[in-house]
């Protein structure tokens, strides 16, 4: 990154009912440092711009094809083949696809015209009590730059949420907690086994990071997705529960999500295998146990569909 008073993005989804109080902008950040199975948005893993190829919108005029570097770019049955490890002008390809096929993920912004682009909606957030919530993959990984925002929005009376996974040192952690007002925290599983298996990460630092949050009067809602077969061993599940509820009153809520695969054509377009192949049935009873379980132990607790 050339500038510290620049990060990468995404995307940035306005009207957002379900990342926070009232209506919200979310900016999504580039990258992450978990690899969680069921990720839904795999064009944020990685900090850097990539392309999607939609086939279907393809007419095979090979325009992409003829000025690929190494013929990295040749007709599928539908759409084109990309080796993305030869292509080296891919961008050059996107530009001149007359059907749009391609399209760009990621760019540099300022924090000045992030916050631009922000305050043009300051009055939706004014009359339903809602603000930014800062989301990704996991924006932590741009701390920097973030603190830089939230205190230029803070100063505008704006209030910020961060939806993160908590996986970086605690001294970085604490400065960007300092900067915000609620904090999304997603707790995935409770063992660390499976944590890593299911995120290929280790959950002793961010099991430890929540715990210093909750003393640090900000208010948090936990997130607890529940993939089956992957992370819904019921003792593992209650083990969760239980942790949250030692985290005290600074918990506001607890969504319980339930997993969806809105993400599974997006690894297909970026050319990279999609880590669930089989088909994934929500159990609807065990989303209800869940909650039953979390409110039996005095836990506020809403499923997220």
């Amino acid at each position: 990154m050339s500038d510290e008073n620049k990060g990468y993005i995404s995307t940035i989804q306005l009207y957002s009912t379900k990342d926070g109080p009232g209506i919200r902008s979310t900016v999504f950040f580039m990258g992450c440092n978990l690899k969680c199975k069921w990720c839904s948005n795999p064009e944020l893993l990685t900090p850097d711009i990539k392309y999607m190829h939609f086939e279907h919108k393809c007419i095979h005029c090979g325009a992409c094809v003829e000025i690929a570097s190494n013929h990295s770019i040749t007709f599928a049955e539908k759409g084109c083949r990309i080796d993305r490890q030869m292509c080296s002008n891919l961008a050059e390809c996107a530009e001149i696809c007359p059907q749009n096929a391609y399209e760009k993920i990621g760019f540099e912004i300022s924090s000045e015209e992030l916050v631009h682009k922000i305050m043009r909606d300051k009055e939706f957030y004014s009359v339903s009590n809602g603000g930014v919530t800062f989301s990704g993959g996991d924006s932590i990984l741009q701390g920097d730059f973030i603190i830089d925002v939230a205190q230029r929005l803070h100063a505008q009376g704006i209030h910020i949420a961060l939806d993160t996974a908590g996986n970086i040192c605690w001294e970085k952690m604490k400065a960007i907690i300092e900067n915000v007002d609620m904090v999304l925290y997603d707790i995935k599983a409770y063992a660390g086994e499976i944590h890593k298996i299911c995120t290929a990460v280790d959950n002793t630092l961010i099991l430890s990071n929540i715990k210093h949050i909750s003393k640090m009067n900000k208010d948090i809602i936990i997130r607890m997705i529940i993939v089956p077969g992957f992370n819904d061993d019921m003792d593992d599940v209650y083990q969760r529960i239980v942790f949250i509820k030692s985290l005290g009153s600074s918990v506001k809520r607890v969504d319980i999500l339930e997993y969806h695969n809105f993400g599974s054509g997006k690894y297909a377009r970026l050319g990279i295998e999609n880590p669930i192949q089989q088909v994934i049935c929500n159990n609807y009873s065990l989303l209800e146990k869940v909650k039953k379980m979390a409110c039996e132990l005095g836990l506020n607790a809403a499923i997220l569909q």
